[in-house]
């Protein structure tokens, strides 16, 4: 299927320090362009690849896994780490869940992490059903956009493919238990709030990096999408000045 406009890998070329952006479950790159473009405007080099599955149509997301999302920020990650010295790793949603389980498994390749409502975990009830429902049902409403500045919209899937969250659901497990393995600098971003991530995700974050250097700042005018939403101008300007304090040469 052609890729939706606005949904293509963003390459932007700039100095030796990197950073790699990872867009949510459903959505797309259109949720990391603004991000994007404030970190390359400082003369960072930036990459944020589009995720199997994702910006086609919902359908093709059901004939993917974590392990392929995954995959693509591996990759795009070396490709990062070919052309900078210094490479940082940033991500919304599911993208700071992906990011997360980068910095478990690469170590200090990683030189920080900046996240925004990264998923962890649900308090959903009905999510435990998912992997049975994905065997009769091929998804169900979609999450996408939820944005509290009006007039902007989400450029994501109106359905929630559920072979696709019940991967998902099952590598939360797995990246929650590797959480003490993060040695990098992290700083979350949280929602007061979210109407598709719960603040459970946030506590167990800060609780499984506690050997770490975590920061947690609370967002109090932006619901889930907030790279998108009002306080995207304190994500931007709060990712670069961590930037420059933890790799001295983006200064």
């Amino acid at each position: 299927m052609p890729v939706l406009p606005g949904a293509e890998p963003i390459d932007l070329t700039g100095g030796p320090v990197g950073v790699l952006l990872s867009h949510g479950f459903t959505g797309t790159t259109q949720s990391m362009r603004p991000w994007a473009e404030h970190l390359a405007a400082v003369g960072l080099t930036v990459a944020a690849p589009r995720l199997p599955g994702h910006g086609t149509r919902w359908q093709d997301m059901n004939a993917t896994r974590f392990s392929d999302w995954y995959a693509e920020i591996e990759r795009a990650f070396d490709d990062v780490r070919g052309r900078c010295d210094t490479v940082f790793a940033m991500g919304l949603s599911m993208g700071g869940t992906l990011v997360l389980r980068l910095a478990e498994e690469r170590g200090d390749q990683v030189a920080g992490l900046v996240l925004v409502n990264a998923s962890v975990s649900t308090e959903r009830k009905d999510a435990r059903f998912a992997p049975l429902l994905s065997k009769v049902l091929p998804s169900l409403p979609g999450v996408g956009s939820d944005i509290k500045k009006e007039g902007v919209t989400e450029l994501a899937y109106d359905r929630v493919p559920l072979k696709a969250f019940a991967s998902l659901q099952a590598a939360w497990p797995v990246v929650r238990k590797d959480l003490h393995r993060i040695t990098c600098p992290v700083l979350a971003y949280r929602s007061r709030v979210d109407h598709v991530v719960e603040p459970l995700s946030g506590r167990l974050l800060l609780e499984g990096c506690a050997g770490g250097t975590i920061e947690e700042r609370i967002l109090e005018d932006s619901y889930h999408v907030a790279t998108l939403d009002n306080d995207a101008p304190t994500i931007f300007a709060g990712s670069v000045d961590f930037v420059r304090t933890h790799a001295p040469a983006a200064a």
